[in-house]
């Protein structure tokens, strides 16, 4: 299985990468370096809390499609046989 790459996997966590790299290249570079060298999931346990920092500084703005709304199905009647 192929992992993303760091600006996919920061779409992925609502972070809007261009923002992010052209206010803080600095960090920016560092993450991905460090990104580059581990599993994502491992990266993601190690950056929890500053990742949730660059969140709410660079939200992403592109809006995630919601799923359409579907009725819900129908119970079926089941007709009981009348017994005399």
């Amino acid at each position: 299985m192929e992992h993303p790459d760091f600006k996919t996997w920061l779409r992925q966590k609502k972070i809007d990468p261009k923002a992010f790299a052209s206010a803080e290249m600095g960090r920016f570079m560092e993450l991905k370096r460090l990104f580059d060298q581990v599993h994502p999931n491992s990266f993601t346990a190690q950056k929890l809390f500053l990742i949730n920092k660059v969140r709410r500084s660079y939200p992403l703005t592109e809006e995630v499609e919601k799923p359409v709304q579907r009725k819900p199905m129908a119970k079926p009647k089941i007709v009981k046989p009348k017994t005399s």
